[in-house]
C-alpha cells in the first residue's frame, strides 16, 4: 500500500529507510509504510525534535521526530561538537579535563539513553561522570558544580505520560541551557545529517561512575537550609506520608527528612518501586489530584499532618495539608511557592538578614502575590520567562552582587538557595516538611498558615486551563490561537476592561489608549517568546503560552480580593473561583 506524504516528510522517511540505521528501526518504518499509516508517518517524521523549555522531548518511537537512538545520538553529537568548539576556543579556562555529568531517571529507555549518551561524550574525548543508578534532576545540577562540569545531561521527561522520554541540557553553572548556547547546539544538532558522523563506540576509561560522592555533599547542603532547626527536633514526630510515583524521589527524599530529624515518614508502598510504565497511575504528575489519591488516602488513614508527592524525575512537588474544616486539601504550585517564599522572608527578617541585596525570582506566569510580599520587606522579585532555566540565569547573573533565597514557579517548581540551578523537589519536601513543623508548634496547620499570608498580602487566585492538541495539526491549531489573540485582543474580561497587553513575542507592551513601548530585550531571564499576557482594570491577570515541552496550550488566569478574616476564607474562595470560571467563559477556554 503507498502513502501520501508532503514532500519533507517523505524526504525523511526516505533517509531513514535508505541510511544506516538498525534493521528494527527499517523494519518498523516498513510496517507503518504497508499499513498506510499516514498520521504516524507524518507525527514521527514531519519535523526534527528541538530543544524547548526544557529541552529534548518526544514520544519514544522511530522517527526523526521520535526519542530513540539516533535522536538522542544526533543531539549528544551535536553537543558534543559544541562543548569541543567552545574548549578550542578557551571558553573554558583553566580546565584540562573537559567533563560532563550524566544521570537519568525512573522511564523506559532511560538508563539505556543515559549509557548511549556517556559513551558518545567519550568517543568524543570528552569526561563522563555517570551516576550508576536513577538520581533526581536536581542532583544532576549539583553534581555539575560539585565536579567543575563544563555541561551535564539528565535523561528525563520530568511528569509526562509513559509513553515520552526527554533530554535535558545543562551548563557549567548547573542551570539548564540558555542564550546563546540553546540556539548554538541546535545549530551543531542540525550540522549532523548524517548517522555516521555519530561516535557512538564509547570509550570505558573516560567514563567514571558517581553516587554516594555526591549524595553526601548533596543532602548535607539541603540539610542547611533549615531556618529552624530547634522547631524540627520539637516536632520530629511530624506526621508526613511521602510519595515518589514510581521516580526518582524514592532515592533521596526519605534520606533528607532523616538528615533534618524527621521520625515518622511513611511512604506510600504501592509507589515506592521505579517503574516507567507508572503503573499505579494514569499520569505521573503531582500537579494532578489522582496521582496523589493513594498518598491522600495513606495519610487520611494515618492522620497525617502532611502529604507530599515528586514527579519522576523529582524536580517538582505536590503537597497537601487539613484546612480549617479537617480535610486534606492539595495545595497548589503558587500557593507553595508563596508559602515557601513567605515562611523563608519571615525568617530573614527575624534573623536580621535582610540588608537591601537580597532577591527573590519568579516566572512571569507565576502569582504576583510573591511580588506583593517582597515589597514589603524590600527584597528584589525578578520575573522571567517560563522555565526555571530563566532564574538560574538570573541566580548566575547576580552572582556576588545580590543573594539569591528562593525561587519558584506555578508548576510545582521551587529552589531554596543556590547550590543547586534547577527546581528541586528534594530540598522543596525538606522546607515543606520544615513549614508544617513550625505551623505546628504555634498550634496550627500549613492552611493556617496559608490563610494567614492572605490575610495579611491578599487572596490571589490561579487557575491554568490546559488545552491538548497533538500531532502536527494540533500544532497548527495551538498557532492560529496565538495568531487571533494577536489579530483581536479582547478589550473586556469578565466585564473588566483590559488596561494592558504584554506580548513577549513582539517584546511590546500596551497600555489602554493603545501606546506602545518595548520589554527590554536581553533583560535577565527574558528574550522573544510566544507568550501573551492581558491586564486588566480589576487586577485580573491572563497569560497565554504555548507549552515548549508538550502538545498543549496554557492559559494562566490570575483573580484576587482582600481577605477580611479566617472565617471568610471560604466566601472569598468561592467568589474567586467564580470569577476565575467568569473569564475562562469570556475567553471560550472551557
Amino acid at each position: 500500500m503507498t502513502t501520501t506524504l508532503d514532500p519533507s516528510t517523505q524526504e525523511r522517511v526516505d533517509k531513514w529507510l535508505d541510511g544506516n540505521y538498525d534493521a528494527d528501526t527499517k523494519s518498523a518504518i516498513k510496517q507503518l509504510v504497508d499499513a498506510g499509516n499516514t498520521t504516524e508517518l507524518t507525527d514521527s517524521f514531519y519535523r526534527d525534535l528541538e530543544f524547548g523549555t526544557g529541552g529534548l522531548r518526544g514520544v519514544l518511537g522511530v522517527g526523526s521526530n521520535r526519542m530513540n537512538r539516533y535522536t538522542v545520538g544526533a543531539a549528544t553529537q551535536g553537543l558534543c561538537n559544541y562543548i569541543n568548539r567552545c574548549a578550542d576556543a578557551g571558553n573554558f579556562p583553566g580546565q584540562d579535563d573537559i567533563s560532563v555529568a550524566i544521570a537519568h531517571d525512573s522511564r523506559r529507555m532511560s538508563p539505556e539513553f543515559a549509557r548511549l549518551v556517556a559513551d558518545i561524550f567519550s568517543a568524543n574525548g570528552i569526561k563522563v561522570y555517570l551516576f550508576s543508578a536513577l538520581r533526581p534532576t536536581p542532583e544532576l545540577s549539583f553534581a555539575i558544580r560539585q565536579l567543575g562540569c563544563q555541561s551535564g545531561i539528565v535523561v528525563t521527561a520530568s511528569h509526562n505520560p509513559p509513553e515520552y522520554n526527554g533530554y535535558k541540557v545543562y551548563w557549567g553553572d548547573g542551570g539548564q541551557v540558555v542564550a546563546p548556547h540553546d540556539k548554538n547546539i541546535i545549530a551543531e544538532v542540525n550540522k549532523i545529517t548524517s548517522i555516521d558522523s555519530i561516535k557512538f563506540e564509547g570509550v570505558p576509561e573516560r567514563i567514571h561512575l558517581i553516587d554516594e560522592e555526591i549524595d553526601a555533599p548533596y543532602i548535607e547542603r539541603i540539610k542547611s537550609n533549615a531556618v529552624n532547626p530547634d522547631i524540627i527536633k520539637r516536632q520530629a514526630d511530624l506526621n508526613i506520608v511521602y510519595t515518589p510515583i514510581h521516580g526518582t524521589g524514592i532515592t533521596l527524599v526519605p534520606r533528607a527528612l532523616d538528615a533534618l530529624g524527621f521520625t515518622n515518614v511513611h511512604i506510600v508502598e504501592q509507589q515506592a518501586t521505579p517503574d516507567g510504565n507508572f503503573p499505579t497511575v494514569k499520569s505521573p504528575n503531582p500537579e494532578e489530584r489522582a496521582a496523589m489519591q493513594l498518598a491522600l488516602d495513606l495519610a487520611n488513614e494515618l492522620n497525617a499532618d502532611l502529604v507530599m508527592a515528586t514527579d519522576p524525575d523529582a524536580d517538582r512537588v505536590g503537597a497537601g495539608a487539613r484546612n480549617h474544616h479537617g480535610e486534606f486539601e492539595l495545595l497548589n504550585g503558587n500557593q507553595m511557592a508563596s508559602l515557601i517564599i513567605y515562611y523563608l522572608l519571615n525568617a530573614w527578617k527575624d534573623a536580621g538578614k535582610l540588608t537591601g541585596k537580597e532577591f527573590i525570582a519568579k516566572t512571569i506566569v507565576t502569582t504576583d502575590l510573591i511580588d506583593e510580599m517582597c515589597k514589603r520587606y524590600n527584597v528584589s522579585c525578578y520575573n522571567t520567562l517560563t522555565g526555571f532555566k530563566y532564574i538560574a540565569e538570573v541566580i548566575r547573573e547576580l552572582e556576588g552582587k545580590e543573594q539569591f533565597i528562593a525561587g519558584g514557579e506555578e508548576s510545582y517548581g521551587y529552589l531554596i538557595g543556590d547550590f543547586v540551578r534547577d527546581k528541586d523537589a528534594i530540598a522543596s519536601c525538606a522546607m515543606i516538611a520544615e513549614l508544617t513543623a513550625y505551623a505546628k508548634d504555634k498550634g496550627q496547620s500549613l492552611f493556617d498558615m496559608l490563610m494567614a499570608m492572605y490575610q495579611e498580602n491578599g487572596f490571589y487566585y490561579e487557575s491554568l486551563v490546559s488545552l491538548t492538541k497533538k500531532g502536527k495539526s494540533g500544532a497548527e491549531e495551538i498557532q492560529q490561537m496565538m495568531a487571533d489573540f494577536r489579530a483581536n485582543p479582547p478589550k473586556e474580561i469578565a466585564g473588566s476592561p483590559v488596561v494592558r497587553i504584554d506580548d513577549y513575542k513582539a517584546l511590546s507592551r500596551t497600555d489602554a489608549a493603545g501606546n506602545s513601548t518595548a520589554i527590554e530585550a536581553g533583560k535577565m531571564g527574558i528574550e522573544s517568546s510566544n507568550v501573551l499576557q492581558f491586564f486588566t482594570e480589576d487586577g485580573t491577570k491572563i497569560s497565554a503560552r504555548p507549552s515548549g515541552t508538550e502538545p498543549k496550550i496554557k492559559f494562566y488566569v490570575s483573580v484576587r480580593e482582600p481577605l477580611a478574616s479566617k472565617e471568610a476564607f471560604d466566601e472569598t474562595y468561592a467568589q474567586l473561583k467564580a470569577k476565575v470560571q467568569r473569564v475562562t467563559d469570556d475567553l471560550k477556554l472551557s
